[in-house]
């Protein structure tokens, strides 16, 4: 039996209502919902949903012993961007709290290969580019999900907006800040997956005149003792032909990981790959879903209906594998420090929140990352899993709403002096 045979025999079993049929694939335009909306970005048609704020000002106001008061909101929108596996349908039921307490709109939308964005076939996509036009972006890499994060606060107007990343997407939000640190108001970052560094990374100033000093002692030494400097000499040419061969070997190295690269590029973009990746969701994802949860009771069939819809779309497979290869060969990392190098480099207001009992993400690694984040808020909801802003959505808007009203407090402190 050959590979593509063994391909659909394994894919066409059913594991009750959330099985995968593959022969009722479809267009994911239309598996959407009533209120889905879909827009171009660069050759890909990304799904995405937008929840006005209740109220049209950036205030609401409640009586208290008769007397009425102004509650100051943000009045910035806010994105969400989902985990691995998830999409816009994991934030079904914190978007309308959300716009309530941020005072603005709430958008969601899914990263490509996931939801119902559509499915790119890549190698039809980086070929599209006219003579002489760049070559468009991976849209299955990190830097297609930033830009695209970008484009949609774009869309919305605004000059800055809150990003709310859970698991896998908090990566997103945090390369987004990288990217453009002025146009994010806050980060809110839900159950992360992001690698907390063991140490704080320590931040040495060398003084300048110490330096001076120090050169012109070494000068004077070597003036005074010739002995010396004929071994510093020696020294330099060591150096020199040090740095020849590291250069050398760099070079070497270089070759064989591009051909280690070519090669685990082709094996994961293989029939065997697809068909490892069908096999796998078949076998876990419903699983997978439940064990993300506090309590895998509480996943009701609708809750797995809404995270395995998408995969009815269209060459779900095969976009799964394009980005996990993405993610397997991106080169931007080979260039840029880790994002775990530089999280104490983040300067705007940060919220962490995790569950207690988070099998997929552990709540000790998102506490630290809360002492690494410069005055990052840090709060864990009890009894929950991986997933706060499904499990318990009313403490989770809590833990947010108090965030914000924090922010804007601090906004108008900071203003005050300003002005003063």
């Amino acid at each position: 039996m050959s590979s593509e045979q063994f391909l659909d025999v394994g894919v066409k079993k059913k594991e009750g209502k959330a099985g995968i049929d593959q022969d009722e694939l479809m267009d994911p335009k239309l598996l959407a919902d009533n209120d889905s909306c879909f827009c171009q970005f660069q050759g890909v048609e990304i799904h995405h949903k937008i929840q006005d704020a209740a109220e049209s000002q950036s205030q609401s106001a409640f009586q208290n012993h008769g007397v009425t008061h102004q509650v100051k909101k943000p009045g910035f929108p806010m994105i969400l961007l989902h985990g691995f596996g998830a999409s816009v349908f994991s934030w079904k039921q914190v978007m309308k709290p959300l716009a309530e307490v941020t005072g603005s709109k709430v958008l969601a939308f899914d990263r490509p290969a996931f939801g119902l964005t559509s499915r790119v076939d890549l190698s039809k996509h980086l070929s599209s580019s006219g003579k002489g036009d760049a070559k468009p972006l991976n849209p299955y890499s990190m830097a297609f999900s930033v830009l695209a994060t970008l484009y949609f606060l774009d869309m919305l107007n605004a000059e800055k907006a809150i990003l709310v990343g859970h698991s896998a997407g908090s990566l997103v939000a945090v390369n987004t800040y990288f990217e453009a640190p002025e146009r994010v108001a806050a980060l809110i970052l839900v159950a992360p997956a992001i690698f907390a560094p063991l140490t704080k990374p320590k931040v040495v100033k060398e003084n300048p005149s110490r330096q001076d000093n120090q050169m012109k002692e070494e000068s004077n030494s070597v003036t005074q003792n010739p002995i010396l400097g004929f071994y510093n000499m020696l020294s330099k040419i060591a150096k020199f032909i040090a740095n020849t061969i590291a250069k050398m070997m760099r070079g070497m190295i270089n070759m064989l990981n591009s051909v280690y690269r070519k090669l685990l590029s082709a094996i994961l973009r293989s029939s065997v790959a697809i068909m490892l990746v069908r096999m796998a969701i078949n076998k876990f994802g419903t699983s997978a879903v439940r064990n993300a949860w506090y309590d895998p009771k509480q996943v009701a069939d609708h809750i797995l209906s809404g995270y395995t819809k998408p995969l009815r779309a269209k060459d779900w497979d095969k976009a799964l594998v394009e980005f996990t290869a993405a993610m397997l060969l991106d080169e931007e990392s080979n260039t840029k420090p880790s994002l775990s190098q530089r999280l104490h480099e983040i300067s705007c207001p940060v919220l962490i929140v995790t569950g207690d009992t988070d099998r997929l993400v552990p709540s000790w690694n998102a506490e630290r990352l809360s002492r690494i984040i410069p005055g990052a808020s840090f709060a864990v909801i009890k009894q929950c899993g991986h997933l706060p802003h499904e499990e318990k959505v009313e403490e989770f808007i809590s833990i947010v709403e108090n965030f914000l009203k924090r922010l804007v407090t601090d906004s108008n402190e900071q203003y005050l002096q300003t002005v003063t």
